[in-house]
């Protein structure tokens, strides 16, 4: 990769191409919300009712994208992804909860975010997005896509420890987008998109 802006968005496209026919395999049965929901009785205790989290280091799950809950509980079983609580919690889910607590999860309304970005942060926050190209992948909201997760309205603390791991590398990145795009943010930088991306309603 040379950096230029062009080559980057051209090996997302051909990997957004080419992710759904990796993933499918896990999402070709019959997703059940209701069975989701029962099963994610024990996520609630950390990602809250209806996965919207009130803990600021705990992502919320509500309201993302189907295929990037799948894809990051896959990346958490087959220890690509890890953490000291969500990696054991993942080891013995099968497709079939994969897919339930997806459909799940997708299908609840996020609550709006109690987060307010300073006025004089929004602009700056707003212009680091287009900068860093953080809406070329996430969409114009910020909303997420297929195996793009949501960052608008996310948990503030939780970004910024993802967005630190991804500078340093340490943070698991299956197609490099996401530690490429990282490099060139300054700890100041870090610090006024997650406040940003927290305070979007």
């Amino acid at each position: 990769m040379n950096g230029n802006k062009f080559d980057v968005l051209s090996m997302v496209a051909r990997f957004a191409t080419m992710l759904p026919f990796l993933v499918f395999p896990l999402m070709a049965g019959a997703a059940d919300a209701e069975a989701g929901r029962q099963k994610a009785q024990v996520c609630v205790a950390c990602h809250g009712p209806g996965g919207n989290s009130a803990n600021p280091a705990v992502p919320s799950l509500a309201g993302q994208p189907k295929q990037f809950i799948v894809t990051q509980l896959v990346m958490f079983r087959e220890g690509n992804r890890k953490d000291t609580q969500m990696s054991p919690m993942a080891a013995n889910l099968s497709n079939a909860d994969l897919n339930d607590l997806a459909a799940y999860f997708s299908g609840q309304p996020l609550a709006p975010s109690p987060r307010v970005t300073a006025p004089d942060k929004i602009a700056s926050g707003r212009k680091l997005t287009e900068l860093h190209h953080c809406v070329s992948c996430h969409g114009a909201a910020l909303a997420g896509q297929m195996h793009i997760p949501r960052l608008a309205g996310q948990q503030r603390d939780y970004l910024r420890v993802q967005l630190r791991g991804f500078k340093a590398s340490t943070r698991f990145d299956m197609d490099g987008n996401m530690t490429s795009a990282a490099q060139g943010l300054s700890e100041a930088d870090i610090e006024i998109l997650a406040d940003y991306l927290a305070g979007m309603k």
